[in-house]
């Protein structure tokens, strides 16, 4: 009887390993942000290259955004960056997913970037020191992320700007709120309306991820304050920094990450256009070609001037 050797043995347990489509558990953690219960998701191996914290957009949480599980696709950023050997974390902003909303019922930019700097620093507390740490924004989540690196540089290695639909120098004048935070219900035709590229990604895909979504998130979230966002400056993001943009994204416009890029207070930056993707280009076909950008910048040596 001939007995397959070492290595074919090894490559078949890869090849069984890989095949699944989801070998990695996802963990909830409820982290106190100042009082406040936020929900956390946590993926990746036990021993990784680092962690990054993810951030969502404006109108759906972290599971339907960033873990969603389709059978016979493999279309999780989570999981994508735990088979590239990064750990994860995910936050649910205040009224998204399972995080609920505050007593005011609300959300204003200050505010996110508050209790994203508090889940920053928890994870901090849970990982090795010397760990690398990146925190990656989608969309609207991306000028979370700008907001919170301005404030808190010292908190990570690097930072991805993903999807970034802010006009640097915009005017934002104050608004006056409602008496009542309006609560409108989230609809399945908003859900679906990123997939914008024809044959990017499957319709079985799109219903699931338009199930999840309103599963998650019936009710949009109510942001106020936005003239908060003009606080956003490119010039005070001193840490390295990724730009990524979908070939065909019609909120990541060009010019608004030539504006981006071109202010960036950072020589360690990287714009990149993720070919044939849109909005959500790491949910598509070309989420390949994202999560290699991604993990390529996050992972490379980087330059300092400390002795």
């Amino acid at each position: 009887m001939k007995y397959p050797t070492l290595a074919a043995l090894v490559a078949a347990l890869l090849l069984q390993a890989c095949s699944q489509p989801n070998v990695f558990e996802v963990i909830r953690h409820t982290v106190d942000s100042d009082g406040h219960p936020m929900a956390v998701w946590a993926k990746g191996p036990a021993h990784h290259s680092g962690v990054v914290v993810l951030v969502h957009g404006r109108t759906w949480s972290s599971l339907p955004d960033f873990d969603l599980q389709v059978p016979g696709e493999q279309l999780s950023l989570m999981d994508g960056l735990a088979v590239e050997g990064w750990a994860t974390y995910a936050v649910d902003l205040r009224g998204y997913g399972s995080t609920p909303r505050d007593e005011t019922g609300w959300l204003s930019p200050s505010r996110a970037a508050a209790d994203v700097i508090n889940v920053l620093e928890w994870v901090a507390q849970r990982e090795e020191p010397g760990t690398r740490f990146v925190l990656l924004g989608w969309s609207l989540g991306s000028r979370v992320a700008q907001m919170t690196i301005q404030q808190r540089p010292d908190l990570v290695s690097s930072l991805v700007l993903y999807g970034y639909p802010f006009t640097v120098g915009a005017e934002i004048p104050v608004a006056e709120d409602p008496d009542d935070p309006p609560r409108e219900p989230t609809t399945a035709e908003a859900a679906a309306s990123d997939f914008i590229t024809a044959g990017s990604i499957s319709q079985t895909a799109i219903d699931t991820y338009v199930a999840a979504a309103l599963e998650a998130d019936p009710v949009r979230v109510d942001w106020h304050r936005a003239h908060e966002w003009m606080a956003l400056d490119p010039s005070l993001v001193t840490v390295p920094t990724q730009v990524l943009q979908g070939e065909f994204d019609p909120f990541a416009t060009t010019e608004r990450q030539l504006a981006l890029f071109t202010q960036l207070g950072t020589s360690d930056r990287e714009w990149v256009v993720v070919a044939g993707g849109d909005h959500a280009a790491h949910l598509e076909a070309a989420r390949e070609y994202f999560i290699a950008a991604l993990v390529a910048f996050i992972g490379r040596p980087r330059w300092s001037n400390e002795r």
